[in-house]
């Protein structure tokens, strides 16, 4: 349904011809209704370069059919074609998504096309006075009657095309030969969990394809066709970590780590059930689990407070979570090159949603600021706790990959936080709130160094998906955008190949007016990138991914 309010034209429309003198002086006329009358027959093609308008009023003619190309008029809110002679109706005006109010009173339409399901937004449908099927009228008479009869035509409208295309595999480079280097996948997709799929939030979905038994199919066809090293999984159900994804993964090889928002300790045990959270997969014979973590955002953001409000109002108030999962590669993974490896090698993968709603960019950069500090301190303790003297024993030699539902475009204080090393102080997406006390906390230099007006991280990170590669990671109705993201240690990982974008002018061809869809199981696309990882080698001087840590000895 709509978010904003919706009102319809006035009834009592009146018009003022511009004089010849306003026009003479350059005065602009704007009109974005119009109205046609005096028994009209048949409309001028030129009627649909009006793209512009947003009402169109051509009741009370003599029209028998409307053309197909109405809908090039995508702007229209207010559609009457009340007391005409329409025998039929096209099934194009399904395509006319931002209609509010569709007026078809008195006309001589015995059936409706189906594809009227597909107007969402739809608040009034006239068809007083129409022979109509009764079926059809018994729906509409009832309460609620036109939300009813669309949603009916909606769920039994024929979907087409039969399926989607692939999605391309984009090969940026090649694996180096003279070095031992590990090659591995790693993918990252937000499943939309089910309590969030409702038809309030995606109303263009039939009710069947948003079914979490529908879903959950495609979406397990997704993970398993990409048979990925490492699997990054956001909205996923409790019940459905255990009952399906561990459950179909371990017979894939896979083993995993779960830990819902942290909302779950304060909901029945029947409701915990149902409250979603972060998963990270990996296989079991390439990599093995050494130590996995949870970051509760909310509880850094208390721990970290120093008594500012907003700390507390805003940030520790969303219950967001990250995961860590620290992993050896098997030894065997590294192939090329003359030497075999020798030493351990680690790996970090991380895993995390940041909070959603965009106005909250202050929460969303703070959460990942609190994320990074954490992976930094299990960094730190990881590489403390192994052999001395062992190259593992410097944190920068522990690479990590970090996949998030980051919920900020690339233009956001997030990413450039990330990309970049930092951000200021005063930078806008703090909305100029008082958050300076508590976020020196999170700054690599720590509350004595010297800041230099910018909260800064030592991991030296790039993220494997180019800007302009993805038009899009979520793709709904009112929102396209890239809010999903692979970053890795660039001093360590290289990126091998991508999975490219859905076909853009596919969705457009196909009228895919958002997803999810019948054949796109979630809002969000997945990523899949191959790293190359080159093996830590000891040098007192290079810091490999970027963490400048005293070498405990």
């Amino acid at each position: 349904m709509p978010k904003e309010k919706y009102d319809p034209p006035d009834p009592r429309r009146c018009y003022t011809i511009m004089s010849a003198e306003e026009a003479a002086n350059g005065k602009k006329s704007y009109w974005a209704e119009l109205e046609i009358s005096g028994r009209v027959r048949s409309l001028s093609s030129s009627l649909w370069t009006l793209t512009h308008l947003t009402a169109l009023h051509i009741n009370d003619n003599n029209l028998t059919r409307i053309p197909p190309d109405i809908s090039k008029l995508p702007n229209l809110v207010y559609l009457n074609l009340s007391s005409n002679k329409l025998r039929s109706l096209p099934a194009e005006l399904g395509n006319m998504v931002s209609l509010r109010e569709l007026l078809l009173n008195n006309n001589l339409l015995r059936v409706l096309p189906y594809e009227l399901g597909r107007l969402f937004q739809l608040q009034t449908l006239g068809l007083k006075g129409n022979p109509l099927s009764q079926d059809i009228l018994n729906l509409y008479q009832e309460p609620d009657g036109t939300r009813k009869l669309l949603n009916y035509m909606l769920d039994n409208l024929a979907v087409h095309p039969e399926q989607l295309p692939q999605r391309p595999w984009i090969t940026l480079k090649e694996r180096d030969q003279m070095i031992p280097t590990a090659v591995f996948t790693v993918m990252c997709y937000n499943v939309l969990c089910d309590k969030y799929a409702t038809r309030q939030l995606y109303g263009y979905c039939p009710s069947w394809a948003l079914n979490w038994e529908y879903r959950k199919k495609g979406i397990m066809e997704d993970i398993t066709s990409c048979d990925a090293d490492i699997i990054s999984l956001q909205e996923v159900e409790t019940e459905q970590y255990y009952t399906l994804f561990l459950e179909t993964l371990k017979g894939r090889g896979y083993d995993g780590y779960f830990c819902p928002k942290s909302r779950a300790k304060l909901v029945s045990e029947q409701e915990r059930k149902h409250v979603d959270g972060c998963a990270v997969f990996f296989k079991t014979e390439k990599f093995s689990l050494v130590q996995k973590h949870t970051v509760e955002f909310n509880q850094v953001a208390m721990a970290n407070s120093e008594g500012s409000e907003v700390m507390l109002n805003r940030v520790m108030t969303k219950d967001n979570i990250g995961v860590a999962v620290l992993l050896e590669v098997n030894k065997e993974m590294f192939s090329g090159g003359m030497k075999p490896l020798q030493e351990r090698q680690l790996i970090l993968v991380a895993n995390a949603h940041m909070h959603w709603d965009p106005e909250y960019s202050d929460v969303k950069l703070i959460q990942t600021m609190m994320f990074l500090s954490e992976l930094k301190s299990i960094a730190e303790r990881a590489s403390g706790s192994m052999a001395t003297g062992s190259p593992t024993s410097d944190p920068s030699s522990i690479p990590i990959v970090l996949c998030a539902d980051l919920n900020s475009l690339p233009d956001s204080g997030v990413v450039e936080y990330l990309s970049n090393g930092g951000v200021a102080e005063n930078h806008k997406d703090f909305k100029e709130l008082r958050y300076n006390e508590c976020l020196t906390n999170f700054s690599c230099n720590g509350k004595n160094g010297n800041s230099d007006g910018s909260i800064t991280h030592n991991f030296q990170l790039k993220s494997a998906y180019d800007s302009n590669l993805m038009p899009y990671t979520n793709y709904t109705y009112d929102f396209k955008g890239v809010i999903d993201y692979i970053f890795f240690s660039k001093t360590h990982m290289s990126v091998l190949g991508l999975m490219g974008p859905l076909d853009s002018q596919w969705l457009v061809d196909n009228n895919i007016t958002g997803c999810p869809h019948p054949h796109i199981p979630s809002d969000h696309f997945s990523l899949l990138a191959q790293l190359e990882l080159q093996p830590h080698l000891p040098h007192p001087l290079n810091p490999l991914n970027g963490l400048h840590l005293p070498v405990h000895r």
